[in-house]
């Protein structure tokens, strides 16, 4: 009952916001010119393959993470010309060293717009699509990873069964590819549908507006313009993996001294417990907090940074996140450990 209190709170205040500031933002956006760029590297003509990424960026010092990095020469290796896109204003000049080693250009902008700002102008300034375009990917920096091979998760991309391609999908708000990672297809990418939603995005500075119109917006206008999208990890079969069978074994974990006194399990039914709630009140869960395990149990090589470093949706389950990573996935949580030392404040990893 609190839950459901607390749910139609944030809604009211979340309407309030949005009448109250949505006007006046549209209007700044309108005014404010989409072109934000401050530096590009290299100089003049900036020469491209079939395949590219673009990877918004942002950190308040200028720098890169050592992740990220290692996130964009997979990508690199991979096959994609990577398209470094920063809402920085500056970036230091090792970071930008490492930079030039891995991509074949590095736009430099103002913090406007986000991340739907930051994608525009690289779409604009590299005169996307080419001829020769057959694919773009639009990536950010809100993840942490790869815990995985990208390889593995690049090869699934298969434009003969869907023109867009999100990693997950949600049905928050709307039905949408959440946005970390979108890739479109060369149906896509040379449709007017395309063309014309990217000419549509403006630099509002209402985050709300964004994810409404953007975020949620992409992947309803690709629809309407006779686009199929579609999601590597689909809602219903992470969901599925939450069965009566999962519980079960949670219930009887219970009825040993351990579980009955390992707070770790407690939490591990608590939100098994909300996710099928959920379910059975057809409320949208966010694939990336609420599913977070089922995702990387079924290979999903990233951890949102927002669940480790603020957990906004207040995950029950996401404290042995480390153990999931090291023994299940056998994989490094080393380097996230490192990045959460400089942004926790007042909670442990």
């Amino acid at each position: 009952m609190k839950y459901r209190v607390a749910e139609a709170i944030l809604e009211f205040v979340r309407l309030i916001k949005w009448v109250l500031t949505v006007p006046v933002g549209r209007l700044i956006g309108q005014m404010r010119s989409p072109r934000q760029i401050v530096h590009v590297w290299p100089e003049g003509e900036v020469s491209l393959g079939a395949k590219v990424v673009l990877f918004m960026h942002f950190d308040r010092r200028g720098g890169v993470r050592r992740q990220l990095l290692d996130y964009m020469r997979e990508l690199k290796e991979n096959g994609r010309d990577v398209v470094f896109v920063s809402n920085s204003r500056k970036i230091k000049p090792a970071a930008m060293t490492a930079l030039q080693e891995i991509c074949v250009c590095a736009i430099i902008r103002k913090n406007i717009g986000y991340d739907f700002g930051a994608w525009r102008d690289a779409i604009d300034y590299l005169g996307l699509p080419r001829t020769e375009t057959e694919e773009i990917i639009c990536a950010n920096d809100s993840v942490f990873g790869p815990l995985l091979p990208l390889g593995d998760t690049l090869r699934r991309l298969d434009y003969a069964r869907a023109d867009v391609w999100g990693l997950t999908e949600s049905w928050q708000s709307r039905y949408h590819l959440q946005s970390f990672f979108l890739a479109f297809g060369p149906v896509a990418i040379h449709s007017e549908t395309f063309r014309k939603f990217w000419q549509s995005v403006r630099p509002v500075p209402v985050k709300t507006y964004i994810v409404k119109e953007y975020e949620v917006g992409i992947t309803q206008a690709m629809m309407r313009g006779g686009l199929s999208c579609a999601a590597l990890w689909g809602y219903e079969a992470l969901i599925k993996l939450v069965n009566r069978a999962e519980l079960e074994k949670l219930i009887l974990m219970d009825e040993t001294q351990l579980g009955k006194a390992d707070p770790i399990q407690i939490s591990r039914k608590l939100q098994v417990l909300r996710i099928r709630d959920g379910v059975a009140r057809r409320v949208p869960l966010n694939p990336t907090s609420d599913l977070w395990r089922q995702l990387l149990a079924s290979g999903f090589p990233f951890i949102k940074r927002e669940l480790l470093r603020d957990n906004p949706t207040r995950v029950e389950d996401v404290g042995d996140w480390v153990e999931m990573v090291r023994e299940e996935l056998g994989a490094d949580p080393d380097p996230i450990l490192l990045d959460l030392r400089s942004m926790l404040k007042g909670t442990a990893p």
